[in-house]
C-alpha cells in the first residue's frame, strides 16, 4: 500500500512510464483514476442493463473485486475488474422473469471454478491450459458465445428499427471519429446518442427516476444452485481464464516486467471477486482491456489509480437515482449496442485464430471450429438430455473440446497427426 513518487510527481519524462509501485501526486493520480472509471463504465453498466441485474449492485462489486485483485496480486498488477460479457448468454438463459437467483448461482460456481484453476496454475504454471485449449479451441469458444447471442437482437430490430440501427451507427462512427480516450469510449458515446434518439421518439420513461431516492443501499440478492445451470456457465470459465492470463501478460509487456508469477494469484482473485459478486447479486467480474488502453495512453501503470477508480465506483453504488436513470435505457438502444458487442465477441474469436495462424486446411481444426459454431448458433433453446438441460453455448463448447481432442488423439494413435497440440 505504499507507492514512491515518480519524478517530480507532476509530469512524465519522454520514454518513461509510471510503474505499478509508483504514483504521481494525488491530484494527478485521481484524474487518472477518473479516466479508468470512464473507460470501464460503458461496458460495465451495459452488462446489467442487458441482463436485468441491478446496475448499482454490479458497480459496487466491480469496485470490491478490483480491490480484492489488487490485494491478492500484492499491488503489482494494475487492473480493473469490470463486469464480464462472457456470462451474458448463460445469465439470460437461466433467468426466469425477474428471478435471477439461479443465474447468481451460476456466477458463484463460475468464480469457484476460476479460483480452483488459479490454485492449480500457481502450482503448475499455464502450460496445461494451452494444451487443453489451443488457439483453434479457444477462438471457437469465444466466437460461439457472441454468435449464440445474435438472436437476442432480433426483437429490438423489429420493434424499434430506427433507434436500434441509429445506435449502431453512432457507435461505429464514434469509434473512428474520435481520438484518444473518447475514441475508446465509443460504446458509451453510442449509448448516450442512442438514448437521445429514443428520447426524441418518446421511448424513455423517467417516472422511476423521480421515485428513486438520492442515497440508499444497492439491491442485494441471494443465489440458488442447480447443476444444469452450472453446465450453461462452463464455457465462460474458459473465456475468463484466457482473458485473465492474456491481460496479465499484456500488462507485463507494457511495463517491462515479468508478471507471469502472478498468473495464479490473478486467476484466484478474479474467481473470488466473481464469487463475492454472485453471492450479493452482482455480475461476474473480469479484467478489462479498456483500462489497459488507458494505461497505454497515459503511461501511468500505478495501482494507486486503480484504488481511486474502485473506491469511486463503489461510491456510485449508493446512489439509487443513478441506478434508476441507467435502467431507463430503452430496448432499442440496448439492441443496437448488443449488435455491435455480440458481433465483436464473435470476431474476437476469429482474431484469435488469425493471430495464432490456425491452419484451416487441417481437417481437425476445420471440423473442430465448424461443429462448435453450428451447434451454438442452431440451439437457441435448451435441449433436454435425461436429467440435464444444455443450451447452445454449453453444447457448442463441449463439442469443440471433444471433437478436437478426440480427433487429435486418434490421429496420433494412427500416425496421421495433422495438428500440433502443444502450444
Amino acid at each position: 500500500m505504499k507507492w514512491s513518487i515518480h519524478g517530480n510527481g507532476k509530469t512524465i519524462t519522454d520514454g518513461e512510464v509510471v510503474a505499478p509501485d509508483e504514483r504521481l501526486h494525488w491530484p494527478q493520480t485521481i484524474s487518472i483514476g477518473v479516466q479508468h472509471i470512464l473507460a470501464m463504465f460503458g461496458a460495465s453498466i451495459l452488462v446489467p442493463t442487458l441482463t436485468g441485474f441491478p446496475v448499482t449492485t454490479t458497480l459496487l462489486f466491480t469496485g470490491v473485486a478490483t480491490i480484492i485483485f489488487l490485494l491478492m496480486t500484492k499491488n503489482k498488477v494494475p487492473s480493473y475488474l469490470g463486469s464480464s460479457f462472457a456470462l451474458i448468454a448463460p445469465v439470460m438463459a437461466s433467468k426466469v422473469g425477474d428471478d435471477f437467483s439461479a443465474a447468481l448461482g451460476g456466477i458463484v460456481m463460475t468464480g469457484a471454478a476460476l479460483f480452483i484453476v488459479g490454485v492449480i496454475v500457481a502450482k503448475t504454471g499455464t502450460r496445461w491450459i494451452h494444451a487443453l485449449m489451443p488457439p483453434v479451441v479457444m477462438g471457437t469458444i469465444v466466437a460461439l458465445i457472441g454468435l449464440n447471442l445474435a438472436s437476442a437482437t432480433l426483437a429490438p430490430m423489429r420493434d424499434f428499427p430506427a433507434t436500434t440501427f441509429l445506435t449502431v451507427l453512432a457507435v461505429v462512427l464514434a469509434t473512428v471519429a474520435f481520438k484518444g480516450l473518447l475514441g475508446r469510449l465509443s460504446i458509451l458515446v453510442g449509448l448516450v446518442i442512442g438514448y437521445l434518439i429514443a428520447l426524441v421518439q418518446g421511448q424513455v420513461d423517467f417516472t422511476p427516476v423521480g421515485q428513486a431516492a438520492w442515497l440508499g443501499l444497492p439491491a442485494f440478492h441471494t443465489p440458488s444452485f442447480d447443476f444444469n445451470v452450472a453446465l450453461m456457465f462452463l464455457p465462460a470459465v474458459f473465456v475468463l481464464i484466457a482473458e485473465n492470463i492474456g491481460h496479465v501478460r499484456t500488462v507485463g509487456l507494457m511495463t517491462g516486467k515479468d508478471l507471469s508469477k502472478f498468473n495464479g494469484r490473478a486467476l484466484m482473485a478474479d474467481g473470488i471477486g466473481t464469487v463475492v459478486a454472485g453471492v450479493g447479486g452482482g455480475s461476474a467480474t473480469t479484467t478489462y482491456a479498456e483500462n489497459i488502453g488507458v494505461m497505454a495512453a497515459s503511461r501511468v501503470y500505478s495501482t494507486a489509480a486503480y484504488w481511486v477508480a474502485a473506491i469511486a465506483a463503489m461510491a456510485l453504488a449508493f446512489l439509487p437515482k443513478f441506478g434508476a436513470l441507467i435502467n431507463t435505457v430503452p430496448v432499442g438502444v440496448i439492441g443496437g449496442l448488443g449488435i455491435v458487442l455480440y458481433g465483436m465477441i464473435g470476431i474476437v474469436g476469429a482474431r484469435l485464430w488469425i493471430e495464432a495462424k490456425v491452419d484451416f486446411g487441417n481437417p481437425i481444426n476445420l471440423m473442430t471450429a465448424g461443429t462448435g459454431l453450428i451447434i451454438a448458433i442452431a440451439v437457441t433453446q435448451d435441449l433436454v438430455f435425461g436429467q440435464f438441460q444444455m443450451g447452445g453455448i454449453a453444447l457448442g463448447t463441449i463439442a469443440t473440446l471433444v471433437v478436437f481432442h478426440l480427433m487429435s488423439s486418434v490421429a496420433k494413435l494412427r500416425g496421421t497427426d495433422l495438428t500440433e497440440v502443444d502450444a
